[in-house]
């Protein structure tokens, strides 16, 4: 069995792994780092990436239809479902590719493989070509995680599918459910009930997107409904009944029982941590409902061993697994490096309407004990948003009244994903209201509404 040395062995080369050891290596760390199925992990091959292609796709369908609207006009409108995924899989597996070159570049060795802790400072590693070792000083976790599944609602990739089954369709659904209505679950709804499916969104919690600010929720609520979805809250589905060519889901709410028919269900009801077969209890490592317990600095409490990204709990987002691995490998370099701050993590959900947010809610925001000053601003009252005929949407800021700390912000309309970095950018520097008010946003931008939201919380609000 071979043996080789490096500073860092990172496990996982996901969005917080391969950027963890290209962050090491131009650091001049001798890094390796093992991955088991696709370079740029979950996120880059069957989820961040791979949906917002297929969401671009569903939007381009859904402007051809407005063509009207536009002084256009266009006739025998229709989409070709499996292009529409081979154009995905396409852009994932560019993308995929480009992983593996940067990593190249930076003199990163990889290894394709599966990998556990084998005691302290060294890594067991499993090839199709045998065994080796790597010895390292440092080692990261960045191994991800995958869909959670109920029991009863377990998915067969057939009628019943997991994000990644939804992301390579054996045929267009008719008939939809989607069980959760968090990020992944309203955007599968969003792409399929665009296409033309019925859809059906069933939430355990008493609203949908239960980790939005709450007036924002009930906004893209409205216009899911306007757009055709029935939204189901404070309900569960109990049991499915699974048949040749379709599925009868019991569903209770609040004691009310009924059944609904659909040919296909999306089980979207959060994701575990990929902690299985990584050696964690033998090391010492703690795990939490399927997480790596870590201190602020992603130190797992044993040494030389830390944990980044979705393994290492909520946010789970890709950029937060990013950031911490920029992190972790400054702090194994030697570096001066700095806590993320989950409060100041952006978070975007490419359904239509788009929603973003960063910050505490209104309700978290009393919660605390904030004495808080609110703006809001609509999109009908933005030259921009009309003249794009996206005239629905709101942008939502939330200030200590005290300071004049932006506390949170929240959007809702089309292209809020991008807008929102503004306001994180803000709270990164630590702006004031004062700060937001003094700056002066181009004319005409969909960005003149967070400014206009601002001045709002003040009662200062020009345009409404």
């Amino acid at each position: 069995m071979s043996e080789q040395r490096f500073d860092m062995v990172v496990i996982g080369a996901g969005p917080g792994g391969y950027v963890a050891a290209i962050r090491g290596a131009q650091l001049g760390l001798r890094v390796a780092v093992v991955e088991r199925e696709h370079m740029g992990g979950i996120c880059l091959n069957w989820g961040c990436i791979p949906t917002k292609a297929m969401l671009r796709s569903a939007e381009v369908f859904h402007l051809m239809q407005r063509a009207k609207e536009f002084g256009l006009s266009a006739e025998g409108l229709g989409y070709d479902l499996d292009a529409v995924v081979k154009r995905s899989r396409g852009v994932a597996k560019q993308l995929s590719s480009g992983v593996g070159h940067l990593l190249k570049k930076n003199k990163v060795t990889t290894i394709m493989g599966t990998a556990r802790l084998d005691g302290p400072g060294r890594v067991h590693v499993t090839t199709d070509k045998g065994e080796q070792v790597l010895e390292a000083a440092n080692v990261v976790l960045a191994t991800g995680a995958r869909a959670r599944e109920l029991p009863g609602l377990e998915a067969d990739g057939d009628r019943v599918w997991t994000y990644k089954h939804a992301l390579v369709p054996r045929r267009m659904p008719s008939k939809l459910l989607v069980i959760g209505s968090g990020a992944i679950g309203i955007e599968f709804a969003s792409f399929y009930r665009t296409l033309g499916a019925e859809v059906t969104v069933v939430e355990v919690m008493d609203r949908i997107l239960p980790v939005e600010d709450e007036e924002i929720a009930a906004f893209a609520k409205k216009q899911f409904v306007k757009q055709g979805m029935t939204i189901l809250e404070g309900a569960k589905v109990a049991q499915l009944e699974r048949g040749k060519d379709a599925i009868v889901a019991h569903v209770d709410k609040n004691g009310d029982k009924s059944k609904i028919t659909v040919d296909t269900v999306i089980s979207a009801v959060g994701i575990v941590g990929n902690v299985e077969g990584l050696g964690l209890e033998d090391m010492g490592v703690r795990v939490d409902r399927s997480h790596v317990v870590t201190d602020p600095m992603c130190r797992t409490g044993v040494e030389g061993v830390y944990a980044i990204g979705d393994i290492a709990g909520a946010p789970w987002l890709a950029h937060k697994a990013s950031h911490e691995g920029v992190m972790v490998a400054e702090l194994i370099a030697g570096q001066d490096a700095h806590a993320v701050d989950p409060d100041s993590i952006a978070g975007c959900t490419y359904c239509q309407p788009q929603i973003a947010s960063v910050g505490l809610t209104e309700a978290q925001a009393k919660a605390q004990g904030y004495d808080i000053k609110v703006g809001r601003f609509p999109f009908i009252g933005n030259g921009k948003a009309i003249a794009l005929g996206e005239p629905e949407g709101m942008v939502k800021t939330v200030f200590d009244a005290a300071t004049g700390a932006l506390l949170g912000a929240h959007m809702v309309g089309a292209e809020v994903t991008e807008l929102i970095q503004g306001y994180v950018v803000g709270r990164q520097l630590e702006t004031t209201e004062a700060d937001l008010m003094q700056t002066v946003f181009p004319h005409p931008t969909l960005s003149e509404m967070m400014h206009e939201s601002v001045l709002d919380a003040w009662g200062r609000a020009i345009h409404f």
